[in-house]
């Protein structure tokens, strides 16, 4: 079953734990986004495990060099899950993969911005990474001729573990399966809609089919 990953790309703890109050009975990754830990730091990881104990908290911690160090800040802080950047050195993402593995925990290595994310998702599988997010930011979805097709296709000729990042809605949901994604992640889709758990509970429905 493809699991579904909401990414909270809100500012404040308070609305996190609001949103995540919606949409937890039809997710199973909590994903704190990048924005959300900057404004507010590691506290709000620390928040979301403890309201939300039975979920997979996902620190979205985009890191770029002290692999070891940074995915220990976010363990210890209580995420399951840290994010390496695919563009960032081997040694930075085999030193967060090390410490995971000392935690018994686990790194996700998020591949925005690396040109060929097939060849790059099996290197990094080779480090260590429990899987890999093919993702396209918000910044590359809205050039124009964007298609999450093209991450799909990334996804499934890498022949690895893979979440699914830059689109993801109840209309692609088909698509997602049948790419052969662990993890779908929608973001602005959820927490941007009028009734967040409506369209959590949307997304888990196509998903399930």
């Amino acid at each position: 079953m493809t699991k579904l990953q909401v990414a909270i790309d809100l500012l404040t703890t308070r609305d996190a734990l609001d949103l995540a109050e919606k949409v937890a009975p039809y997710v199973d990754i909590i994903e704190l986004g990048t924005p959300l830990i900057k404004a507010e730091g590691v506290s709000v990881i620390t928040a979301l495990k403890e309201a939300h104990p039975d979920k997979i908290i996902f620190a979205d911690l985009k890191t770029a060099d002290a692999g070891a160090l940074e995915a220990k800040i976010g363990f210890d802080a209580g995420a399951d899950l840290v994010t390496v950047l695919g563009t960032a050195d081997d040694s930075t993402i085999a030193g967060a993969a090390h410490e995971a593995a000392e935690q018994g925990k686990g790194i996700v290595v998020d591949l925005i911005s690396v040109a060929d994310k097939a060849t790059r998702a099996r290197e990094v599988r080779d480090l260590g990474a429990e899987y890999i997010e093919f993702h396209a930011g918000l910044d590359e979805q809205a050039q124009p001729g964007y298609s999450l097709a093209t991450l799909l296709e990334a996804g499934a000729a890498s022949g690895v573990p893979f979440s699914v990042a830059g689109g993801v809605s109840p209309a692609t949901a088909g698509d997602v399966k049948a790419a052969g994604a662990d993890v779908a992640v929608a973001g602005s889709s959820i927490y941007s809609a009028d009734d967040p758990a409506a369209a959590a509970r949307a997304l888990r429905a196509a998903l399930d089919k």
